[in-house]
C-alpha cells in the first residue's frame, strides 16, 4: 500500500477509549509479529472513534474532501523490525460509515473496512457515539463528558503522560483478509491536543467476547478526546509474516 496517495483532512473528533488488557490473554489474542506493549504490568487496547473531514488526496481542493465517522479497535504493540524492535498499533478490525471506504479500504484506504451505521449525539462538553455494523458483528457505544482529570486508577499518572504515550505511537497496521498480511498507515497531525472524558457509559461486542477476553481481563482505564486537528495520512510498506515463521518481512 506504500503507492497510495497521502490523504489529507481535519479530526474534527478522534475519542480514544482505552482499557486495561491481560497482558497473557492480549498475547493469545494477537496475531504474529505483534506482542503487546506493557505499560505498569498490563496490555492497552482501546477503540477509536473518529470523524474525519474534508477527507482527499494531498493537492486535492476541500471541496472533494469527504466528511466520514469510522470507528477501530485498537492495541498498542510491539514487534522486530530490521532495525530493532518497534511500536505501535494494531488495528485487528475497522468499521465506517461511508460507502466509499468501504470500496476504497485496502486500496486507497489501507486496511479493509466493515459498513456500520453509526448513531452520534454530540456538544463541546458531552459525546455519545455509537455504531453497529451492518453484518450484525459489532457493535459499541460510548457516552462521555469533558473533565479536568484522567479517570482514577487509570496506568497514566499525567494527562501529559498519557498524551505522550499515544503521540509517540503514529503507525498503525490493520487486519486484512490475507493470513500474515498487515497494511500499515502513519498519522502526522498538524498539531496535537488531548483532553480527558469522564465515561459515564462504554459498551464494545469485541472485548466484551468472552471467547477472547474471559471475565475479568479486560477494565475499562481512560479515555481522551481530541478536536480539530489537521492530520495527514501516509500508507506505508506493508507487514508480511512467512506462514513458518513470525519474522517480518516489509515489502512494497
Amino acid at each position: 500500500m506504500s503507492w497510495a496517495p497521502a490523504m489529507v483532512g481535519t479530526i474534527e473528533r478522534r475519542l480514544l477509549v482505552n482499557y486495561r488488557v491481560d497482558a497473557e490473554v492480549l498475547r493469545r489474542v494477537l496475531p504474529p509479529p505483534f506482542r503487546p506493549q506493557i505499560v505498569a504490568g498490563v496490555g492497552l487496547a482501546g477503540i477509536c472513534l473518529i470523524r474525519l473531514a474534508d477527507l482527499r488526496p494531498g493537492g486535492m481542493p476541500r471541496t472533494i474532501g469527504l466528511t466520514t465517522e469510522n470507528g477501530a479497535h485498537r492495541v498498542a504493540v510491539e514487534w522486530d523490525g530490521p532495525d530493532g524492535p518497534r511500536r505501535g498499533v494494531y488495528i485487528p478490525r475497522r468499521d465506517t460509515a461511508s460507502r466509499a471506504t468501504v470500496l476504497l479500504g485496502g486500496r486507497l484506504f489501507p486496511g479493509e473496512h466493515r459498513r456500520a451505521r453509526f448513531q452520534v449525539r454530540e456538544t463541546e462538553r458531552h459525546y455519545e457515539v455509537a455504531f453497529s455494523s451492518v453484518d450484525g458483528t459489532a457493535h459499541v457505544e460510548v457516552a462521555a463528558e469533558l473533565t479536568n482529570e484522567l479517570s482514577s486508577g487509570s496506568v497514566f499518572t499525567t494527562l501529559e503522560e498519557a498524551s505522550e504515550f499515544f503521540e509517540q505511537a503514529p503507525l498503525g497496521y490493520s487486519a486484512t483478509g490475507r493470513t500474515g498480511h498487515f497494511e500499515g498507515l502513519e498519522l502526522n497531525c498538524g498539531r496535537w491536543s488531548v483532553r480527558p472524558l469522564l465515561v459515564e457509559h462504554v459498551a464494545s461486542s469485541f472485548f466484551e467476547e468472552r471467547s477472547l477476553f474471559p471475565r475479568g481481563a479486560v477494565e475499562f482505564d481512560s479515555a481522551l478526546v481530541m478536536r480539530d486537528i489537521p492530520a495527514t495520512w501516509r500508507a506505508r510498506p506493508d507487514l508480511r509474516t512467512w506462514r513458518w515463521g513470525t519474522s517480518p518481512d516489509q515489502r512494497n
